[in-house]
């Protein structure tokens, strides 16, 4: 199923698929789903992490020496350990966040999940947020993982992105169209 997937391309769809096939075999891709979250979080918060992942300076071994330590204070093991270490031992780092990207697409598609991002002008209240789920559910015909970002640009309104559709009923963009046609009078 995982191999022949449109949403995963390149080293890091072939690293993510054997991923997902190895959890889904042994039935940990929840596991490895929060160990790779918990990871990314580490990465998030360290600088210094960011850079031995990205900067081709370090040798696979300083890499793989140093993500060890770093996993074994994070207490991730397992099959995610073992992944982010040979990630490391074939100079692969730099490609972690796509990996773990295309990884949560194949969970996804596998749990019938879709994919949206809603962008508002300031954080929705439960009922919005609701209300927001429940016409993305009703249109999609799955459960939605909805993402939330906040981006006061966009005056006010929302923007949703749900797989290659975007919907774009911001406040910023129809003032510019209004400006365009007021411009072409």
């Amino acid at each position: 199923m995982a191999s022949s997937s449109p949403i995963v391309s390149g080293i890091a769809g072939r690293y993510a698929v054997a991923l997902f096939e190895l959890a889904n075999e042994g039935k940990a891709l929840d596991a490895v789903s929060v160990d790779l979250d918990r990871f990314l979080a580490l990465l998030d918060e360290s600088a210094d992490l960011e850079q031995l992942c990205r900067n081709p300076v370090f040798t696979s071994e300083e890499q793989e020496k140093a993500i060890t330590a770093v996993l074994a204070k994070a207490g991730i093991g397992g099959l995610s350990a073992n992944f982010l270490k040979l990630v490391a031992s074939k100079r692969r780092l730099f490609l972690v966040r796509a990996m773990v990207a295309a990884f949560r697409a194949l969970v996804a598609e596998k749990k019938g999940i879709v994919s949206a991002e809603v962008t508002v002008a300031a954080p929705l209240s439960d009922k919005n947020r609701k209300a927001v789920l429940d016409a993305l559910q009703s249109t999609a015909g799955k459960s939605i993982a909805l993402t939330e970002r906040v981006d006061p640009a966009i005056i006010g309104g929302l923007v949703v992105k749900m797989g290659s559709k975007m919907i774009d009923a911001s406040l910023r963009t129809k003032l510019n169209a209004m400006k365009i046609a007021m411009t072409n009078v």
